[in-house]
């Protein structure tokens, strides 16, 4: 007996035909068909990113938009060295060192593992700070954004650490 295909060869090959017309350069967007996060450049066309100019670099502490957002990075972080050898990060915000430098330590939760357990260092899966914390710019949001924060007493408590029992 022969194994039945999951997909009906007309379907695999209509698929087929249509990745090699895409591939090869075939289709064609539609003329005007403009993505306003592009700019005026019609989609198929290559875009230049625009420069970035001076970030934010006033150390103010932001407001959080939602219960868990993580913090901003209020200041430059450009050519920061942040990868498995090295944290630049670590030289002011590691939880000994924030007394001389006045910076906001490290959540707690940073130094908590996979299993729950409290560790003596930074969890390396939190060891990559730009993965959640973002430095800024100081430009015009791409879209309109009408967010607005929940009044203090209405927000979510931060969760506490996991505790191994």
């Amino acid at each position: 007996m022969r194994a039945r295909s999951l997909i009906p060869r007309w379907l695999a090959w209509l698929t087929a035909a249509m990745l090699a017309a895409v591939a090869s350069g075939g289709v064609a967007a539609p003329p005007g068909l403009i993505d306003a996060a592009r700019g005026p450049v019609p989609i198929p066309e290559a875009t230049q990113p625009p420069r970035l100019g001076n970030a934010v670099n006033d150390d103010l502490r932001r407001p959080r938009n939602y219960g868990m957002q993580p913090p901003i990075i209020p200041h430059r972080i450009d050519g920061y060295q942040v990868d498995k050898n090295f944290n630049k990060c670590l030289d002011c915000h590691a939880r000994g060192k924030t007394e001389l430098s006045q910076a906001v330590p490290v959540s707690e939760t940073h130094y908590i593992d996979r299993s729950g357990k409290v560790l003596e260092q930074i969890s390396t899966r939190r060891y990559f700070c730009n993965q959640c914390h973002v430095a800024q710019e100081a430009v015009a949001p791409l879209v309109d954004n009408h967010l607005q924060r929940l009044p203090a007493a209405a927000q979510p408590a931060p969760a506490a650490p996991a505790r191994k029992p």
